[in-house]
């Protein structure tokens, strides 16, 4: 290494701590940043609510790319779930596993130089190679919950945790999951002190989904962060690592209000693209959903099921009630980076959003209740959609980053702070954050 890459590392930290606070965008920016912890973290680091996430702003797909620094098209996650028609979504499976990741990880590089890794319900980590893991995986058809997460993380350190702090949570229910993934990082940090801590809260997500955008619950569910964050930064000062240690947190996606549900798949089954055999369902065409987008899938080889669903969304298109914005395909499509074994992606309007379901009717108006809710998967140049971002340390200058950032550039710049090589990149390391 020459003289002048040795400067460009020198201003690195032995610590870092990645909080991944899952829908955390522009519009949560204003409430966010008066809270007194965040506010710590803003006033002493960098900062953007201009975060451009990927295609389709799905977690599993978002998260993937944090720390791979590449989008889907390389690095396989292109959907929080692997195709699977029919099947309810509480039963499905979902991209859980490293070995769905076919690139490189930052955690991969920590782990190799040496450094002590650790996460907690970070997606895509079942069974991968980071010394103290409680990965994000989900008992379905079945199976037993305990036994799943013990099988696919680190056993010991997922028995300590959960003898220490299991007593916290209920199940998946909110604030009580992301506390409970508060305690085990700030233990992790005080006993462990790893070189790289990744960590996963769900509460906004969580909020905005069943609540809406601009609810009661969502001005909750940041108190709740900001008093997280707070517990996390007092074990990094209990640790006695603070000096030497830099924090990033940031937005996956953002969310979108919506009021029309959209079930294609309903006018493929009238089309006979879909077919009841007896009580299963058969495809030559299927929409699988990603809330604000959908894939189109069509049978390997059957053209004249592509010719009649591409018809089919063709003529939903010229009609406003369907909400589609936008039918990519070709050259555009891989544009957007998308996996290539896509050829078809929809993309609906603001409001509305599509649901894989052969149930119900094929547009969903609101309830009578006026219930708000809100999903995301839409293109991440919707307007006020971006993703906010802090990185936060004594060796980061302080102010609002200049230009945009794109979610590839978090694991380059995960690297960077790491003194890790970490090549082969879509995005950049952001140089202009570091002190010189």
């Amino acid at each position: 290494m020459g003289v002048e890459a040795l400067k460009k590392t020198e201003n690195g930290t032995e610590h870092l701590v990645v909080i991944s606070y899952d829908a955390f965008s522009e519009d949560n920016w204003e409430a966010a940043s008066r809270l007194p912890n965040l506010a710590e973290l803003i006033n002493n680091g960098a900062y953007t609510t201009k975060l451009k996430s990927v295609y389709p702003t799905l977690t599993y797909v978002a998260h993937t790319t944090m720390v791979t620094g590449v989008n889907a098209d390389k690095h396989g996650v292109l959907h929080n779930n692997p195709l699977q028609p029919f099947i309810p979504e509480e039963d499905q499976n979902w991209f859980w596993f490293r070995r769905d990741v076919k690139v490189p990880t930052i955690y991969d590089a920590a782990g190799k130089s040496g450094m002590k890794t650790a996460a907690i319900l970070w997606p895509v980590t079942g069974k991968a190679a980071i010394k103290y893991n409680i990965p994000e995986i989900k008992a379905v058809r079945k199976e037993n919950q305990a036994l799943k997460v013990l099988k696919n993380g680190s056993p010991l350190f997922t028995l300590g945790m959960e003898m220490r702090f299991g007593k916290y949570r209920k199940g998946t229910q909110q604030p009580y999951l992301d506390d409970f993934t508060s305690r085990c990082a700030s233990d992790t940090i005080r006993r462990r002190k790893p070189g790289l801590l990744m960590l996963h809260f769900i509460e906004l997500d969580d909020a905005k989904h069943r609540f809406g955008t601009d609810s009661p619950e969502v001005g909750q569910a940041i108190m709740h962060m900001d008093r997280r964050i707070g517990e996390i930064m007092a074990a990094v000062r209990e640790a006695g690592i603070l000096k030497d240690t830099t924090f990033i947190v940031l937005g996956d996606h953002g969310q979108i209000n919506t009021v029309y549900l959209v079930r294609l798949n309903k006018l493929f089954k009238e089309e006979g693209l879909i077919e009841d055999k007896g009580g299963s369902f058969e495809w030559r065409a299927y929409l699988q959903s990603a809330g604000g987008s959908a894939y189109l899938h069509i049978r390997q080889g059957d053209a004249d099921a592509e010719k009649k669903a591409l018809a089919v969304l063709e003529k939903c298109k010229e009609d406003d009630r369907y909400g589609i914005e936008r039918l990519y395909s070709g050259a555009d499509l891989r544009k957007q980076r998308i996996h290539p074994s896509v050829r078809y992606m929809l993309e609906a309007k603001a409001g509305y959003c599509f649901d894989d379901e052969l149930e119900g009717p094929v547009i969903e108006a609101p309830d009578d209740h006026g219930q708000k809710r809100a999903n995301h998967g839409y293109h991440p140049d919707k307007p006020d959609y971006r993703c906010a971002l802090i990185v936060s340390g004594e060796r980061i200058e302080k102010g609002p980053i200049p230009g945009e950032v794109d979610m590839t550039d978090i694991a380059p710049t995960m690297a960077r702070i790491l003194r890790l090589p970490f090549d082969h990149t879509d995005g950049r390391p952001l140089e202009e954050i570091f002190r010189n």
